[in-house]
Parts: C-alpha cells; structure tokens; sequence
C-alpha cells in the first residue's frame, strides 16, 4: 500500500489505483482503501465509516448504471491530495450523465484515507456526446485522460 508522504509518482499511483477500485463497481473493493472510521461528504451527503461506504456504493451503483471514471492528480502535499474527476453513466431510462466533480483526500499514516470531500455537479448528454468508451471495468491506459480529453 501507498504511504505519505507523497511525491508526485505515489500520488499518481493513488489516484490510479483509486479510478480503477471505483471503476470496479465493487463496493466491498472500493472500500478497503478506506479507513474503518473514514469521513465523507458526496455532495450533500454524510458517510462515517467503512460500513455506510458500502452501502452509499452500492446504492450508487444501481443508480449509476455503465458507470465510467476518470481522475487525475491535481496537487498533493505530504498527506493530502486533490483530485478531479469527470464519470459518465445513464439511469434506468437510458438518460445519460456526465458527473463532474473535485476531491480533497486526507490519509493516514497506514496509508488509508480518513478524509474525503467531493463536489459533483451533473451535465446531461446524449449518448453520441459520450466520451468514456471502454469495456466495464479498469479504463485502458492508452484511453485519453481528463486532460487530453479537453474536461
């Protein structure tokens, strides 16, 4: 596992290693990165511990259906790292949505983070507007990022 405090190479890795755990739709995964008394706010939403992660994922995930994420690094220091991210997914009247949103991520010494706080904001798109073209899962590395994307 990857400890503060970070250079630029492990706070890379982490964001990686984090985009492909979310990608995986796997609550439980996505989870263990996580602390057992972690703190969130997902928009106007409060999640303490690991338990009410798995339980915010997975009613995410039904929710969220084709789920895509994409991160990338935007500063870190010492045991903190801010990140963006943009996903897209449709709901279950096939409406597609490109989230756009900013984390601040706050580790501990063990290397799981404690802290995190995301901004998310919601743009509708039509299915031919989409940008995230992969099969479910890990996105490819040779799969254009935030930035070479133009978001």
């Amino acid at each position: 596992m990857l400890v503060p405090p970070f250079n630029q190479q492990t706070a890379l890795q982490k964001v990686r290693m984090a985009e492909d755990a979310w990608n995986s739709c796997d609550a439980q995964r996505v989870s263990l990165v996580y602390s057992e008394d972690t703190r969130w706010r997902n928009r106007s939403e409060f999640v303490n511990g690991r338990a009410e992660v798995v339980t915010f994922l997975q009613r995410k995930w039904v929710k969220e259906l084709d789920y895509r994420l994409i991160k990338e690094l935007w500063a870190w220091h010492e045991d903190k790292l801010a990140v963006r991210f943009a996903y897209e997914w449709h709901d279950d009247s096939g409406n597609w949505i490109r989230s756009y949103g900013n984390e601040n991520w706050h580790f501990g010494a063990d290397g799981l983070m404690i802290q995190r706080f995301a901004c998310i904001n919601d743009l509708p798109i039509r299915a031919d507007q989409r940008l995230f073209h992969w099969p479910a899962g890990t996105r490819p590395d040779d799969h254009p990022g935030l930035s070479e994307l133009g978001l």
